[in-house]
């Protein structure tokens, strides 16, 4: 059975709680990296769809509410874009993706390889 994003964070996370080990915090980093990234994308079809019929003036309010204002020179899309990531940024599954960032990080656990770094 497959886990919708939020669903499958959130799980990652708290088994991720009980975890030391470096390789399994590794592959539990990594399944939520691509959780998150599936995450996003349904988050930017969303606001896709429900952006699609505002005008320009009623996006630019919609973007300052969210915190994410319009700024001079984005384009269309840049803005649906940057109202997609604060909508998703806020949301519990991107909070469980960043703790579990973090309590990977703890033990030394990154999905860089040490050449990047």
């Amino acid at each position: 059975m497959e886990m919708n994003p939020t669903a499958l964070l959130l799980d990652l996370t708290a088994r991720a709680q009980i975890v030391s080990d470096p390789d399994v915090l590794r592959d539990l980093l990594s399944a939520g990296h691509r959780a998150w990234c599936e995450g996003v994308a349904d988050v930017q079809t969303g606001v896709d769809r429900e952006t699609s019929s505002l005008s320009d003036a009623e996006l630019a309010e919609r973007c300052t509410a969210a915190g994410e204002p319009w700024e001079e020179g984005m384009t269309r899309g840049e803005a649906i874009s940057a109202l997609a990531f604060v909508t998703w940024d806020a949301a519990p599954a991107a909070m469980a993706y960043t703790e579990l960032a973090e309590r990977a990080a703890g033990f030394g656990v990154c999905l860089l390889g040490e050449e990047v770094l």
